[in-house]
């Protein structure tokens, strides 16, 4: 079982604790040397006042943000968990990761999903009734544009005949896609255009359904039915390979788990095929930020090996 953390750079509130070049250096650090596998930013270029007064959250460029990891890290994967496609022109998105992705080495997983804020889809222009055709649209996009071959693409309001983008992503076979979300459509997008799964735990609160617009997932058993269902459209479609399932959270939303029992319900969610899973890592300053995570490595991930 992998361990990813979600990295505490959207505290816009606490920008002398987590909005420093020195934080980005010290927290790259102690989450590579606590063994966490990927550290994972969040993107919402441009949140609705009234979505971040009723519980949202900033978020600072991913790309930047995983560049800037980048620089102070050697092993950690740097992943963006999750990022909205339809926001931006694939080939952007193609050109911006595959640059990352040279410069680190190799280190880059781009997990994506469609969003939810019509507030921000209509600030940057795009249709949001269209996302789900976007979404697919733009994963077949980046999938062509990062291989480092000349290549040909069309799409919605845009063409490309006989483009390039060099280097294209160092990984082989090619450069890890990930697809979130809990619905039906997002299983079958995951089985049919990505590598792995991203569901994600929904309660009440800021996480919910409603207002993430997916399907409701609040315990074991309907992970367990959502990769169920995710198996059985493979074997329909005759995709032999399975996704990776790549938990959102450890912890269902508003959950305090003590270390021993995050220990515990990884087992659990490894008996249902899950192979990696996010824990989140508590902390109001950067000090204790590090502390909680280089414990969770010591009581969590090293017993894992």
């Amino acid at each position: 079982m992998k361990i990813n953390v979600p990295l505490p750079f959207d505290h816009a509130d606490l920008p002398d604790e987590f909005g420093t070049m020195a934080a980005v250096a010290e927290i790259g650090r102690t989450v590579e040397q606590a063994g966490f596998h990927a550290g994972l930013v969040t993107d919402h270029p441009v949140p609705t006042g009234r979505w971040l007064d009723t519980g949202g959250h900033h978020a600072q460029s991913p790309f930047v943000m995983l560049a800037l990891l980048a620089a102070h890290t050697t092993t950690l994967r740097l992943q963006t968990g999750i990022l909205v496609l339809p926001y931006r022109n694939p080939f952007i998105v193609a050109r911006d990761i595959t640059t990352l992705d040279a410069f680190a080495g190799g280190r880059v997983t781009l997990s994506a999903g469609a969003g939810y804020l019509k507030g921000e889809y209509r600030a940057l222009g795009v249709d949001f009734d269209q996302r789900n055709e976007l979404m697919d649209e733009y994963l077949r996009a980046i999938r062509t544009a990062t291989s480092g071959e000349e290549f040909a693409f069309e799409g919605t309001g845009y063409q490309a005949f006989g483009n390039r983008i060099v280097p294209g992503s160092p990984q082989k076979p090619g450069l890890p896609l990930y697809v979130g979300g809990n619905a039906k459509r997002a299983i079958r997008r995951v089985v049919d255009l990505a590598d792995g799964w991203n569901p994600f735990f929904t309660a009440g609160g800021g996480v919910n359904s409603a207002t993430t617009r997916t399907a409701a997932m609040e315990n074991e058993a309907d992970l367990q039915a959502g990769i169920a269902y995710m198996n059985d459209y493979a074997a329909q479609v005759g995709r032999t390979k399975l996704p990776e399932v790549i938990l959102g959270g450890v912890n269902k939303p508003g959950e305090d788990l003590s270390n021993q029992q995050i220990v515990d319900r990884i087992a659990t969610y490894a008996q249902l095929g899950v192979t990696a899973c996010g824990v989140t890592v508590k902390g109001k300053t950067r000090s204790e930020w590090c502390d909680n995570a280089a414990r969770i490595g010591e009581e969590v991930i090293a017993k894992l090996l």
